[in-house]
């Protein structure tokens, strides 16, 4: 996102994986690189061997921040989710989602994320299972056990509840004139029973219906459309796998635009139709941004692109794959100075080569997501509006120790609060994760940084990564061990000399708190450091 708090407002093609593990869409036949999860599914998978003749448990892949989001034992191949609108954004939606899995092992019970919703039927393989539930897991107990090696099939008939659920954020976001998804980053589970974790990417197809009046979108490039009586149903398939994290459903009375982009990439917004006229400045822009960052890290990931700009006070934008979800009201409200708004659109434009076509293997990885995209947008800032990229770095240097001590360092954030808005999603992540890659370049030099960029998008695409996956990477283009560079900068809990600037210090803390936007203002829900950077 920015997840700038606005994430502070401010946030199966060519496959080398450095996962070794590949398997066949059976669809498509395409190699989709999939996730080696040995170190990370360690206690994880030790819990499922106890037998599944134990009580039903919720289970997870042990992630250090989210220990119980997805699930052991097989691999997500596709989604396919059907969703049934009526018009009104307080009463949960008719639902059917279908997963195509590999079983990886036999399972005599097959544990899905799914919780703030009500299932009516589970289907395994044409036969109706057996189902319960055990904390936010749905636990599913084929007629027959599921070998391993297995191409599973598993249907779900449920509801999707809109209405938010009790201590926890994200999900469904109720608009102005209908429905949106942000799902970041353990919430894709309220909506649709799935593998709730991005180590899973997968492939989707989304069915919508809607009554007349209303247009749905989603991921994605449409593949059809069918009226019946007074409603539409809306088809849209992805061409590349994507963590359900990303998915994105858009339900309301909006107009949706088209135009070209880069080398004929279609481009298309989604869009209040009453504000399509005042929108269309600023969305005109997102071709030459996707020029841009062409320029820096290569072609671009996706078969589309585009914003959503939805009639809703999220407090963050969003990155969801190849439709970013934004606030109306960023592009609206007059306080937002114009290279402002435009980088924060870069930022989420950025997410689509790191974090969505690039995705963390953990949650602890996210820095890697977060730190790219906010580098990308500062860089924007500075090449286009004179925003000075060092004097932002200097700025964040001073405050790093700080955000250190508030969030973790880095690459090992401190795990989110029960309930607790912000999450995972700090300034450390975000301002503090770009320090980190601007001491990277200090240290290597402009040319082989850029050359790292590159090589990192293009070696990982439709794939996950870790960080040391960055840092190995990133010795063998500088020719030399980095480990111990990255140790202080990625773990410590002080923030080491910044290369060739022996003279920046650490600044005392604020005697009061600096004026920032409204809470929630950077794109995921972190702290606004790049707005409050821009005040000063």
């Amino acid at each position: 996102m920015p997840r700038t708090l606005r994430k502070a407002r401010s946030d199966r093609s060519s496959h080398r994986s450095a996962d070794p593990r590949r398997v066949q869409n059976p669809a498509s036949g395409s190699s989709v690189p999939r996730r080696l999860r040995a170190g990370l599914l360690a206690s994880a998978v030790s819990v499922c061997l106890l037998g599944a003749s134990a009580a039903p448990a919720p289970l997870g892949l042990g992630d250090r921040l989210y220990p119980y989001l997805g699930n052991p034992g097989y691999d997500v191949m596709a989604y396919d989710l059907s969703l049934a609108y009526s018009g009104d954004n307080t009463k949960p939606l008719r639902a059917v989602t279908t997963i195509n899995a590999r079983a990886t092992r036999a399972l005599e019970r097959v544990n899905l994320d799914f919780t703030h919703g009500t299932v009516d039927a589970v289907v395994v393989d044409g036969r109706p299972a057996a189902f319960t539930t055990a904390g936010e897991d749905l636990v599913i107990t084929p007629r027959t056990p599921v070998p391993a090696h297995h191409w599973m099939r598993i249907t779900v008939r449920h509801t999707s509840d809109p209405r938010a659920a009790k201590d926890r954020d994200g999900g469904w976001v109720r608009t102005a004139d209908g429905l949106a998804l942000a799902n970041q980053a353990d919430a894709a589970h309220l909506v649709f029973p799935c593998n709730d974790h991005p180590s899973d990417k997968a492939l989707f197809t989304f069915r919508i219906t809607a009554p007349e009046g209303y247009t749905a979108v989603a991921n994605g490039l449409p593949a059809g459309v069918a009226r019946a009586g007074t409603s539409t149903t809306w088809t849209y398939r992805t061409r590349h796998p994507m963590a359900t994290e990303l998915a994105q459903v858009s339900l309301g009375r909006s107009a949706v635009l088209h135009r070209p982009g880069p080398h004929g990439l279609p481009v298309r917004d989604v869009v209040p139709a009453g504000d399509r006229k005042a929108l269309e400045p600023w969305l005109a822009k997102t071709p030459d941004q996707i020029a841009w960052m062409e320029r820096k890290v290569g072609r671009y990931p996706f078969e589309t692109y585009g914003l959503l700009m939805a009639g809703a006070d999220t407090g963050f934008e969003l990155e969801t794959q190849t439709l970013s979800l934004f606030e109306k009201d960023l592009f609206t409200d007059s306080a937002y100075p114009k290279w402002y708004v435009e980088s924060v659109m870069v930022h989420e434009l950025a997410h689509q080569w790191f974090g969505d076509s690039v995705s963390p293997r953990t949650w602890s990885d996210v820095w890697l997501n977060e730190g790219h995209a906010t580098w990308y947008e500062a860089l924007y800032a500075d090449e286009t509006a004179h925003k000075s990229m060092e004097a932002r770095m200097k700025a964040a240097y001073g405050a790093s120790d700080r955000w250190r001590e508030a969030g973790g360092p880095p690459a090992r954030p401190k795990p989110p609060k029960p309930g607790q808005k912000v999450g995972i999603f700090r300034s450390n992540v975000y301002d503090g994760a770009a320090l980190v890659l601007y001491a990277l370049r200090q240290e290597i030099g402009r040319p082989a940084f850029e050359r790292l960029e590159r090589a990192w998008v293009r070696g990982h695409r439709d794939a996950t990564a870790t960080t040391a996956d960055f840092v190995r990477l990133a010795s063998d283009i500088a020719g030399r061990d980095l480990t111990g560079f990255f140790q202080g900068w990625l773990y410590g809990a002080k923030t080491p000399p910044m290369p060739g600037h022996p003279d920046w210090k650490q600044a005392p803390p604020p005697k009061t708190p600096q004026k920032t936007q409204k809470a929630g203002q950077t794109g995921e829900a972190a702290p606004r450091s790049v707005m409050k950077w821009a005040v000063r």
